[in-house]
């Protein structure tokens, strides 16, 4: 499968962007779906993820109740709705896809190491 990120730009603090990961050559409705970030000069870090059907969402706490992940599975497509961003929250913003839709511990969807897919990154950039 291929994923293809879009959607980053430049916003200003507490402003609104969403993300959108487009996937092609397969569905992806058989498999959770992750966002990840990395700034410059720190390492990749867990955003949020989501399982198959949508029956769970997990999320870092740096982000949680600003950002809201969502799937369209109609449209093989996987979204990160991004709310009062802060300048911290500038990266490269990369999806990524797990083999199976759903797994027992919580934890597994957190780490980048357990997926087997990913799409090049989009560039948010947050302005103070």
């Amino acid at each position: 499968v291929q994923l293809q990120a879009s959607g980053g730009g430049l916003v200003q603090a507490g402003g609104s962007l969403r993300l959108s990961c487009a996937a092609s050559g397969r569905t992806i409705s058989a498999n959770a779906m992750g966002w990840f970030r990395q700034a410059p000069g720190k390492e990749r870090e867990f955003v949020a993820a989501i399982s198959g059907s949508a029956v769970s969402t997990n999320y870092s706490d740096f982000v949680k109740g600003r950002f809201t992940i969502s799937r369209d599975d109609a449209k093989n497509t996987v979204y990160l709705q991004m709310n009062s961003v802060k300048p911290e929250d500038t990266a490269v913003y990369y999806c990524a896809a797990l083999k199976s839709p759903y797994y027992s511990s919580s934890r597994y969807y957190t780490r980048g190491q357990n997926y087997d897919y990913w799409g090049q990154g989009t560039l948010v950039t947050v302005s103070s």
